[in-house]
């Protein structure tokens, strides 16, 4: 049977389900790719056109090796393109670890008696973010269970004391969240403690699959979690972030309903996710989950570099539940973003250091490596740390950033902030070795920068954070 969307595909309304199942399988069963669909889709995103879901398929459907080495080949020329070879760093901080449901996959859930229940206090949130200010941090994103006593009042204070928080040089400048879907009263207050980007993944776009995985709380409303977006952009929150856990169903199908979800944004709020995340199942205490959809490194890394494809304008985030070997790879053709120095048990930043407990934290990660380490290694591979908070600060958010993103505009600023940040880190936190390695790497990019009006602005603020000045940005 061919796919008719007419028959299929369901109206896009604001806090209306959009998902059909039927649809996403019949683009998938009627996707059949050739040689000749391949290269002209790749070349669709080249142009930096976003993919649609029936384009998006063909690739997935596209197993051939050769094709497939074609595909991360046009990921890897897409991504020098929108992004050079900047990489955006951030740091999870968990704040509270109390859940009242009952994921399956998930260690923090209600019915794991093992898991270690804590909240951080006032101080203890302090002292969590002057070790990440030490370390050279300025991105967090703060993490919640889903707990009536995590109000969006109590969410809100907490992201207003990170801001508060000053040791030495250090700040963070911008705190991201990952938390329970709100009303839209909640995530007005949200806004207004001045958060940078809402994300909530959906988990599994696939109805049957999160019921069999959500079998308790709030959480188990799948329609609910669904909207939690499309509240968060009435509330006025333009800045969200979606993603989907990978392991829970069949990854063809998440990549489609992640695409699903771009489309559903962009057609009632004019704005797409500012991030896409996908990470992959790993252990967790107690976890149960259908080994039948483990995705293999093969399908995962492919993977990324089709959603690179699909959504040219896109950020990417590659968290540390990936071993370091998978996140060095993936980075050549799609991720933009990845956390470093990460620790997910409750108080680990200063009290855990380099041990990991699976009763005290959400799941296992798998890349240990310190932020000193993932610096050294992204500057010896040429990559371009970037510690940047300009957009969110210069009011660069929502349909103002997919002016600048979508044509590949934000290039232009997006590589002189990465120096400036990188700047700061090399200064303040550096070893000696990194520092000069960390110099030369930014004397390259300013020799690739002759006759760009932003170079002599760019070297003054560069000398000037020589000389002490901080915060300088574009």
């Amino acid at each position: 049977m061919i796919y008719d969307p007419q028959v299929y595909a369901i109206e896009d309304r604001a806090m209306h389900p959009f998902i059909s199942e039927k649809e996403i399988e019949g683009i998938l069963n009627d996707a059949i790719p050739t040689r000749e669909m391949v290269r002209e889709i790749i070349a669709k995103s080249l142009s930096k056109q976003r993919l649609s879901m029936q384009e998006t398929a063909i690739l997935v459907n596209a197993t051939d090796p050769e094709l497939v080495e074609e595909i991360k080949a046009g990921a890897r020329q897409l991504k020098e393109q929108v992004y050079g070879k900047r990489i955006v760093l951030f740091a999870p901080l968990y704040v509270g670890n109390l859940c009242i449901n009952n994921c399956e996959y998930c260690g923090f859930r209600a019915a794991n008696k093992e898991q270690k229940r804590t909240t951080l206090t006032h101080s203890e949130l302090i002292r969590e973010v002057e070790m990440l200010e030490e370390m050279g941090q300025k991105r967090l994103i703060l993490v919640y269970g889903e707990h009536p006593k995590y109000t969006p009042e109590y969410i809100a204070e907490t992201v207003r004391t990170v801001y508060q928080v000053k040791k030495g040089r250090g700040e963070i400048r911008r705190v991201n969240i990952n938390a329970a879907p709100l009303d839209i009263e909640g995530f007005k207050t949200l806004l207004d403690a001045g958060i940078g980007t809402y994300q909530v993944f959906q988990e599994t776009y696939h109805r049957g699959a999160y019921a069999l995985n959500h079998n308790g709380g709030v959480k188990k409303d799948y329609d609910w979690r669904l909207s939690s977006l499309d509240r968060a952009q009435e509330a006025g929150i333009d800045d969200v972030g979606i993603g989907a856990l990978f392991g829970l169903y069949d990854w063809r199908f998440e990549v489609l309903g992640l695409i699903r979800h771009v489309n559903h944004l962009e057609k009632v709020y004019n704005v797409g996710p500012h991030t896409i995340s996908f990470p992959r199942l790993q252990r967790a205490s107690n976890a149960r989950f259908d080994p039948q959809w483990e995705v293999s490194d093969e399908d995962f890394t492919r993977m990324v570099a089709i959603l690179r494809l699909a959504v040219p304008y896109t950020g990417l985030i590659l968290t540390a539940r990936e071993p370091a070997e998978i996140r060095d790879e993936v980075l050549q053709f799609g991720v933009s973003q990845i956390d470093g120095g990460t620790r997910i048990e409750m108080k680990a930043y200063y009290e855990n250091g380099e041990q990991q407990d699976l009763d005290s934290e959400q799941f296992e990660i798998c890349d240990m490596r310190s932020l000193s380490e993932v610096m050294d290694e992204l500057i010896d591979k040429d990559y371009l740390p970037s510690f940047c908070t300009a957009c969110y600060r210069t009011g660069r958010t929502g349909e103002h950033f997919m002016e600048f993103s979508v044509p590949g505009f934000i290039k232009r600023y997006c590589t002189p902030n990465a120096m400036l940040t990188l700047a700061e880190y090399l200064e303040d936190y550096a070893q000696n070795g990194t520092k000069e390695k960390g110099y030369r790497l930014i004397q390259l990019n300013l020799e690739e920068m002759n006759g760009d009006p932003f170079k002599s602005k760019l070297e003054e603020r560069l000398e000037l954070i020589k000389q002490g000045d901080r915060d300088l940005y574009f």
